[in-house]
């Protein structure tokens, strides 16, 4: 059965409120809960961007339930994936096992506030490679030295190594990075309803296959308000630089640019590809996109913090029924 997840989005809310949106989404019934990990919301607009590790600990003490993930942290430029090793295996402690540790090559607007510049996607990748090693092998507890390319390690050891291991989720959008990166993954991580990601993934010798062991979990934002004029307002002033696509949200440096980037995008532009409004029958037809190419996990991302609770409190539930009527059961 498909399994539907709500987003803590840091560049849209404080740290308070998205503990406090983690527990009501728990309560409400979503199956688990991912959050985005940035130094910079995309916009000026969004106006937040609190510490996505301090926030899972937090919302790791005041859920039982639901399974986390980061959606997706970059282990390789801001962090030093030795680093990564010893928060992800802290965060899976504090959890109970609930924790998948969800990576990706990162973008220019949050990794280069470290003054390392912006290295080209071929580069991205290699270091990508080299932080699954470190961070596999620092996970096992063992005492860790690392010479590659890109890293070292030095007499490293995590010392408190959670007793259920550390799934790592990695993020792909093409079949150079399915082929490379799919044997070194517990899961897929994919932004656009493609099946061709899940079957290229599934085609890969050594890839854990979708559908058995793997999941892939994807996510889709949407503007659910009673009233659809304020919703195609809000995703308008608060998402415009989704239209931009992630080949150009992964290189733009700072939220001025995405500003700049996405002037001209119009509200009905961005109501296009962003279900708005009060009709839970578009959201579920948008996102059966997801189950249709193959993915097992979906996460929403109400967008703005204005309205969450009320899209908490009066939406979530009827939605998420309605989700899971339409959703195929594969074992039926």
């Amino acid at each position: 059965m498909t399994r539907f997840g709500y987003t803590l989005m840091t560049e849209q809310s404080g740290p308070r409120e998205l503990v406090r949106y983690a527990v009501a989404a728990e309560e409400v019934g979503f199956d688990f809960e991912v959050s985005s990990d940035h130094y910079s919301p995309w916009i000026t607009e969004q106006g937040h961007a609190p510490y996505a590790w301090t926030v899972l600990g937090a919302v790791a003490q005041a859920t039982s339930r639901v399974d986390l993930m980061t959606y997706v942290t970059c282990p390789t430029m801001r962090y030093h994936p030795a680093v990564v090793a010893q928060k992800a295996a802290t965060l899976q402690i504090l959890a109970e096992g609930r924790f998948t540790l969800g990576l990706g090559s990162g973008e220019n607007l949050n990794e280069h506030v470290v003054g390392e510049g912006w290295p080209a996607i071929q580069d991205r990748h290699e270091m990508l490679r080299e932080a699954i090693d470190i961070i596999r092998s620092l996970h096992t507890g063992e005492l860790v030295d690392y010479r590659g390319e890109f890293f070292q390690v030095d007499s490293a050891r995590v010392w408190d190594v959670p007793d259920q291991r550390v799934e790592l989720a990695l993020a792909v959008a093409g079949e150079r990075a399915i082929e490379a990166f799919a044997p070194l993954a517990d899961h897929l991580v994919g932004v656009e309803p493609d099946s061709a990601l899940v079957e290229g993934w599934n085609a890969v010798d050594g890839a854990p296959r979708i559908g058995d062991t793997a999941r892939a979990i994807g996510q889709i934002p949407i503007c659910w308000d009673p009233d659809r004029d304020a919703a195609v307002a809000r995703a308008h002033e608060q998402f415009r630089w989704f239209a931009g696509g992630w080949q150009v949200n992964a290189d733009l440096p700072t939220p001025a640019g995405f500003a700049g980037a996405t002037q001209f995008v119009r509200p009905d532009d961005v109501a296009d590809s962003i279900p708005c409004g009060p009709d839970l029958d578009a959201i579920v037809e948008a996102v059966s996109a997801f189950w249709e190419a193959g993915f097992t996990d979906v996460a929403l991302v109400q967008v703005g913090d204005e309205g969450q609770d009320r899209f908490l409190s009066e939406a979530a539930g009827p939605l998420l029924e309605k989700l899971r009527a339409a959703a195929p059961d594969p074992d039926a």
